[in-house]
């Protein structure tokens, strides 16, 4: 792995995590407090008479700044390892013929990440606020995994693939871990109210995909600027 390949990854890598970590504690954050509220009492969507008492509006971020500072390094950790993988897999498709790299190419490899790593496994098993009951852990890692897996093995194949059979047995295994189905409890048992954990999931995954194509694009630009 060439210093230049290293280099352009943790460089995308700490600014799409510092985006990442900005638009959590803007978006993401105060959804998840709010449903903190809820997972400890403080707040109830129903109550014994079957009536709400559902409050608007999180807490602030308080100060907790030793749980804030770990969500920045997390941030950062986890996009730097992406974006390892992201410059990787852009470098080796070039050195194959069969894409470019440019800043611009780097977006839709971002987003083509964001797609299996993130919005794919999304799909079954969307992101979840505190306190939410759901299926046993090992099942659901599994599904999860595989689902990732199966996303990025098929966009390759629909992208790169020369031969028409090849591009639609990637389809086929684009959607085969949604046809299996990921792992779920047979009812709900939700406390936070619906329209909350709705706006979490949105937030979550909007935000992720504004970090992923940071990634993309930042880890192209330096790939390309380290070698001209």
């Amino acid at each position: 792995m060439s210093k230049n390949l290293l280099s352009s990854a943790l460089f995308a890598g700490l600014i799409a995590g510092a985006v990442a970590a900005l638009l959590q504690f803007v978006f993401v954050i105060p959804a998840l407090l709010e449903g903190e509220l809820y997972e400890g009492g403080e707040r109830l969507h129903f109550l014994v008479d079957g009536s709400t008492q559902s409050e608007r509006g999180a807490p602030g971020l308080g100060t907790k700044w030793g749980r804030h500072a770990m969500t920045v390094a997390f941030n950062m950790v986890t996009y730097t390892g992406y974006g390892l993988i992201l410059a990787a897999a852009m470098v080796f498709a070039r050195d194959k013929g069969v894409a470019k790299v440019s800043a611009k190419a780097g977006l839709i490899w971002g987003l083509a990440g964001f797609i299996a790593v993130q919005l794919a496994p999304a799909v079954g098993l969307p992101p979840e606020l505190p306190g939410t009951p759901a299926a046993e852990l090992a099942p659901r890692q599994i599904w999860w995994i595989s689902t990732i897996v199966a996303t990025a093995v098929a966009l390759a194949m629909i992208a790169f693939a020369r031969s028409g059979i090849w591009q639609i047995a990637g389809g086929i295994l684009l959607i085969l871990p949604h046809l299996i189905g990921a792992p779920h409890l047979d009812t709900y048992f939700g406390i936070a109210p619906p329209e909350l954990s709705a706006e979490f999931v949105t937030l979550s995954l909007g935000m992720a995909a504004i970090g992923w194509a940071t990634l993309g694009y930042f880890a192209a630009f330096f790939i390309e600027r380290g070698e001209s």
